[in-house]
């Protein structure tokens, strides 16, 4: 058992790394944004590469903030029924809808996001919505580490609600 609270302690701590990095993407959102306004309305200089920066950097701050909002219980949930149920019932409302809902769909999409990370790779594959055209690949594997790590954390979260769903009783 000390190895897998371990394992579940290693999986919490990536997920609070990933929010860490997460929050610098969006401290840069605002300074590129407040820089890309300045320029191009006070002094008639837009820039070619703001838009881009803002895209990757509000995708970064999504996809490593998801590990860490779902380590933290703090995604948007529809609290009508959920709100109202005892602990163990919880535990097998979030069992049931990680197995069917999760799961699978996460699982597609990291899947497809890692095949198109390794062929931004393979073609030097780069962002073509401005002049600047960056390239792609470092965006598409953040995006895939990204839906890694929630999936990790999903997993934590699976095996600490069916160990309190059998021994009543919170894991770590």
């Amino acid at each position: 058992m000390a190895v897998l609270t371990k394992i579940l302690k290693i999986i919490d701590f990536l997920s609070e790394k990933a929010g860490s990095v997460g929050k610098w993407f969006a401290f840069l959102l605002v300074l590129v944004g407040s820089y890309d306004a300045i320029s191009r309305h006070f002094f008639n200089a837009p820039t070619i590469w703001a838009y881009d920066v803002l895209c990757v950097s509000g995708g970064v701050v999504y996809l490593l903030g998801a590990s860490y909002n779902y380590l933290h219980d703090a995604h948007t949930r529809v609290d009508i029924i959920y709100g109202s149920l005892s602990r163990k019932k919880k535990a097998w409302m979030d069992t049931i809808s990680s197995i069917f809902l999760f799961y699978p769909l996460m699982i597609i999409m990291f899947l497809q996001a890692v095949k198109w990370s390794v062929k931004a790779w393979k073609i030097h594959e780069v962002m073509f919505t401005s002049f600047w055209y960056p390239p792609a690949a470092p965006y598409r594997t953040l995006f895939a580490l990204g839906l890694f790590l929630l999936i990790m954390q999903g997993i934590a979260r699976l095996v600490r609600d069916v160990y309190f769903i059998i021994k009543g009783e919170e894991i770590d």
